[in-house]
């Protein structure tokens, strides 16, 4: 036997409901013929009547009385999934998994992610402290919708797009004696607190120094560029950092800020995958997010 068509359920729940064939398919839309074909297919397909129908109102068999509490759940079962899908793909519900960086979890992105949940409050934001390549490895294997992450090498069939483009500064110790400018060869005499090695900010921050013939070496390597503040407040020596945001947001007690010359730049964008393969809560945080693309370099 065919599976139930949820059209011919509809019709007969509404013939019911309605008292007539008539007023179903005035209700529905549909050319009265069409009406009684679906009646009648039903009781075909189920080898029993359905309706006992009178000169002025259709009223239900016991089998039709049995079909009707099953059609009636899997109507309801049915436009609970169409609205589910359709508050999904629009944003209304569900959920967003974002990658970022540190400095931009602490400095740009509290203010995005209260803009999303104004927006939409029923999304649920979920946010990973991430590199670029284990970004990339994420978003490829589907446990993360969006990253910010520095421009990737190779994105393969991932959408990337800019976001932004903010300056390194030199960060140094409130007491240091500092100039206008920190260049590769005063900070090369002086202790040194790095980026991870394997972190894209180390790169950066080599290519730097070897503009000039150098090859740094640092007393330290973090990953977590709020712990190289802390060392640089303590006096412990200086480090290169992004500065996302408003310099002010960054002033902490303990640390002053000077340019970098030679000039470097951190470029951040946006990776995803197809907009296709997004779902509306991501498509949402996506909006968001290029509404404040730009940066201060």
């Amino acid at each position: 036997m065919r599976e139930l068509n949820l059209d011919q359920l509809r019709t007969l729940v509404t013939a019911v409901d309605l008292g007539t064939l008539s007023a179903a398919s005035q209700a529905l839309h549909l050319a009265q013929p069409t009406v009684s074909l679906h009646v009648s297919e039903l009781e075909s397909r189920l080898g029993a009547q359905l309706l006992l129908r009178g000169p002025r109102r259709v009223q239900p068999t016991p089998a039709g009385e049995t079909l009707l509490a099953h059609a009636r759940r899997l109507l309801r079962e049915a436009d609970d999934a169409v609205q589910a899908v359709q508050r999904q793909q629009q944003g209304v519900t569900g959920r967003v998994r974002l990658g970022t960086s540190t400095g931009m979890l602490v400095y740009l992105l509290p203010e995005l992610l209260r803009e999303m949940a104004a927006a939409h409050p029923d999304v649920d934001a979920e946010v990973s402290i991430v590199g670029t390549n284990d970004g990339l490895a994420r978003l490829q294997a589907g446990t993360l919708d969006v990253v910010l992450i520095a421009p990737p090498q190779a994105a393969g069939d991932l959408v990337v797009s800019r976001w932004r483009r903010d300056p390194m500064m030199a960060f140094l110790p409130r007491d240091w004696k500092a100039p206008r400018h920190a260049t590769p060869q005063w900070l090369a005499a002086r202790p040194l607190i790095a980026n991870d090695a394997s972190t894209r900010l180390y790169r950066q921050t080599v290519e730097w120094f070897a503009t000039a013939g150098i090859v740094p070496r640092a007393r330290i390597e973090l990953n977590y560029n709020e712990a190289m503040k802390s060392l640089v407040a303590a006096g412990y020596g200086a480090a290169i950092l992004p500065m996302e945001g408003p310099a002010e947001r960054h002033t902490v007690l303990g640390v002053q800020v000077v340019p970098l010359k030679p000039r470097l730049t951190r470029e951040t964008v946006i990776v995803h995958r197809a907009l296709p393969l997004l779902s509306g809560a991501a498509r949402g945080l996506l909006s968001i997010l290029k509404e404040h693309a730009g940066g201060t370099a």
